[in-house]
């Protein structure tokens, strides 16, 4: 846990909460907390059974750690560095959604600051390859593009310019192959930023989502099939938005989902009746 990203801290606290799990399961546990030099702790990883990979962002969800694992024959929860590598990608996994009929909101990607959007106003702008909402900044007029725009470029050398859409915000988890009872998040602020994510009180959260059959089958059967498409194993959790007029657009797959107090995949497992310790057995054991 830890690792260098931005989404440090949050890494930490998903860690914790994990770690304290495992302990309360009876495992023999040992928490490596680093920040760059990952490396340095392969005697002590080789050493153990499985790792619980609890960092976010950056190395730790992009691949590079997995892949890093894989040479050296650590055994690691979740998926791997094929599948961690494309759903940190938005534009690759929103185009794979697209060629297989999943709706994704209109977007383009932007590789320098003098790149100018042809999306329609109004319209999100966000890095390519960072979560937790962090450089994300939504655009309503021609006097804010240039200030989102270079916003997002000090988070990385693509960013992402996505067609607006104003609608309720639903995540599903996955757990093994199978979705779980989708999560509606109603935040306190226009759009789930950082605060509302991890300060607790800040966003409501219904469980399961009051949609009708139909919409909900749907939804998880497109969720149970982006799963399978962009590799994922053992846990993910898909993003969408749901329009006024109840169309589903998908915004990205997370590998590496938070566990933090406030995270999400434990609510939805939470609503069948799966504790947030059996969870994580069920995750090591999937891995396993």
């Amino acid at each position: 846990m830890g690792g260098p990203s931005e989404e440090r801290n949050v890494s930490l606290s998903s860690g914790e909460a994990v770690a304290d799990a495992c302990k309360s399961l009876g495992y023999k546990t040992t928490e490596f907390i680093f920040e760059n030099n990952y490396q340095k702790l392969i005697h002590n990883l080789k050493n153990q059974d499985i790792i619980f990979n609890s960092l976010h962002g950056g190395i730790g969800e992009n691949g590079k750690i997995q892949a890093w694992m894989d040479q050296n024959e650590i055994k690691y929860t979740g998926s791997g560095s094929a599948a961690s590598a494309l759903c940190m990608d938005k534009a690759r996994s929103k185009d794979l959604a697209s060629i297989h009929g999943v709706e994704t909101a209109e977007w383009e990607s932007l590789y320098t600051v003098k790149d100018k959007p042809t999306v329609g106003l109004p319209f999100v702008v966000k890095p390519n390859e960072q979560g937790s909402t962090i450089g994300l900044n939504i655009v309503n007029n021609e006097s804010e593009i240039e200030t989102a725009i270079q916003e997002a470029f000090k988070h990385g050398s693509q960013i992402m310019v996505e067609k607006y859409i104003e609608g309720r915000e639903l995540t599903v988890t996955v757990l093994g192959c199978e979705a779980y009872p989708i999560v509606e998040i109603e935040p306190s602020h226009k759009v789930y930023d950082y605060t509302c994510k991890y300060t607790p009180g800040m966003s409501k959260y219904i469980c399961p989502a009051e949609l009708d059959d139909g919409l909900t089958i749907s939804i998880k059967k497109d969720t149970e099939l982006l799963f399978s498409l962009l590799g994922c194993k053992v846990y993910a959790r898909a993003d969408y938005l749901l329009d006024n007029s109840g169309n589903h657009y998908f915004l990205e797959m997370n590998t590496l989902p938070g566990m933090t107090s406030t995270s999400l995949v434990p609510k939805s497992v939470q609503a069948e009746g799966v504790s947030f310790q059996v969870l994580i057995k069920n995750i090591i054991e999937l891995s396993l």
